[in-house]
């Protein structure tokens, strides 16, 4: 099949991982082609998807944002609208928006190793609203389309929602015609997507009802940035330097704490929530979680706005089961029932990485049995050549670490050039990787992380076959750690183990 052009290097997505690893790449491989191809038709990925109410970050812009190009807003987490415009103008002022062709998405990626090439099958959305279908070989591919599905929420099971007689929504799919003025409104769920919309709807739904089965840790921020004292008299450059180290001292902190002292870290978290919300409100029943703070994702909200929500009179949480749906209402185990005009099911995300592409290497399918492959150094997968995956970090910040692994590839790249190698395969030896634990590289007991397993790649924390969440070990890592060990390099018409 005769390919329609033809790349050093592809990147799959146009949020912030790939815009990120697209200037990376101009920067450190310049000499090399490359594109983005993005399904959609702008910049932004989920900041061009997510539409619900309040929709915004749950991290530190300093630290979401890029380190090459710094967040100089005030706001600390910022809305879905402004993060997609500064993901734009940070491509722009690179010129990587030249490089996106939009309204391309991967159907399908096949490796050669006759070929030493990635085929790409491609979808191009044409002017009329037609598809037509494009061939695209290259070298090298970098998955930056995110770790879960657009098209696929995670399946919720509510006994009898197909009763009811009002609007059930999943946050995923909100778009502009949904109105909930005025109305009762019960969210399912407890995770980040809920703490979001529990302020927002409550400005003007008549009842807002979290109804949670368990709970969660929610810890507030201030809504602004801190102004630091060297913003006074240093140039903007520095002051941009600094306030990243901040932000990155301040995160690796607070997490290594919590991760080493758990105890601390639950008593620390329940005590400023229980000073945040109305007197006499039960904390123990419903701000209490079994598990420690950071074995799911912490939620985090600007200026305790989730727990201002609970002073207002239309605002309440309920703890407990569902037992049916009806057609006005659920029904609960205690026995009490909830009445609804809408239900808002933020019951989770699909995990799935590369957003559904099928992947081959040989003819042989590789992408249906992710769960069962080793991650390599956060970046590679075991078994697929010439290919990464840019997953930044769940439990803290997400960009630091998909920048981590974007340039753990671009150092394999450049051993690859000054070696004259053609391609590079994760490869773990037979008799070590029995005795590899077969825990998942996003080892949260989130519902949604759990129920994705068998789609995610496993880390066996030994050797390059981890998957860092740290960036400080991370960055350490991609200076001094080994890009030879579980590697097999091939050559031009020879192949062996670096």
């Amino acid at each position: 099949m005769e390919p329609d052009s033809t790349v050093d290097i592809v990147i799959i997505g146009a949020g912030l991982s790939g815009i990120n690893a697209a200037y990376r790449l101009q920067k450190e491989l310049p000499h090399r082609s490359s594109t983005i191809l993005e399904s959609r038709s702008r910049i932004g990925g989920t900041w061009d998807f997510w539409k619900y109410p309040g929709a915004r970050t749950d991290s530190s812009m300093v630290m979401f944002g890029f380190e090459w190009y710094p967040w100089r807003g005030e706001t600390r987490m910022a809305e879905a609208h402004a993060i997609r415009q500064y993901i734009e103008d940070a491509a722009v002022s690179e010129g990587i928006d030249r490089k996106i062709q939009f309204g391309h998405r991967v159907t399908s990626m096949s490796w050669s190793s006759e070929e030493q090439r990635w085929t790409l099958e491609v979808g191009a959305s044409t002017a009329n609203g037609s598809v037509t279908k494009k061939v695209i070989k290259a070298w090298f591919v970098m998955g930056a389309s995110g770790y879960y599905s657009y098209e696929e929420a995670l399946p919720a099971e509510i006994p009898g929602i197909e009763n009811f007689a009002g609007e059930v929504v999943h946050p995923q799919f909100w778009d502009e015609n949904i109105d909930y003025n005025n109305k009762r409104v019960v969210v399912i769920g407890s995770g980040a997507t809920a703490i979001t919309l529990i302020p927002a709807l409550a400005k003007t739904a008549a009842k807002v009802i979290m109804l949670q089965r368990s709970p969660t840790y929610v810890f507030s921020l201030a809504r602004k940035l801190p102004v630091y004292f060297w913003s006074k008299f240093l140039p903007a450059s520095w002051t941009d330097w600094l306030n990243w180290w901040m932000g990155m001292f301040t995160e690796l902190f607070f997490t290594t704490t919590f991760k080493h002292f758990p105890k601390f870290a639950r008593n620390f978290v329940r005590e400023d929530m229980r000073k945040r919300l109305p007197k006499g409100f039960d904390v123990d029943r419903h701000f209490d979680p079994r598990y420690n703070v950071l074995d799911q994702r912490l939620c985090y909200c600007p200026s305790g706005d989730f727990f201002k929500a609970f002073h207002k009179p239309n605002t309440e949480v309920v703890t407990d089961i569902i037992r049916a749906v009806t057609e006005t209402g659920i029904q609960l185990k205690s026995g009490q029932t909830i009445e609804a005009d809408m239900i808002i099911t933020a019951t989770g995300l699909y995990l799935q990485l590369l957003n559904g592409i099928s992947v081959f290497v040989n003819g042989v399918q590789v992408d249906q049995t992710l769960g069962q492959r080793y991650v390599w150094q956060g970046a590679m997968v075991e078994g697929i050549p010439n290919a990464g995956l840019l997953i930044g970090y769940v439990a803290t910040s997400w960009t630091p670490g998909a920048d981590v692994r974007a340039r753990q590839l671009i150092k394999v790249i450049k051993r690859m050039e000054r070696t004259g190698a053609t391609s590079m395969t994760p490869v773990a030896d037979e008799k070590q990787r029995k005795g590899f634990p077969k825990t998942s590289c996003m080892p949260l007991s989130s519902t949604y992380v759990v129920a994705g397993r068998e789609r995610i790649p496993m880390s066996a924390f030994v050797g390059p076959w981890r998957f860092g969440m740290n960036w400080a070990s991370d960055i350490w890592n991609l200076m001094f750690g080994s890009i030879t060990a579980g590697a097999r390099y091939t050559y031009p018409r020879k192949d062996k183990t670096a």
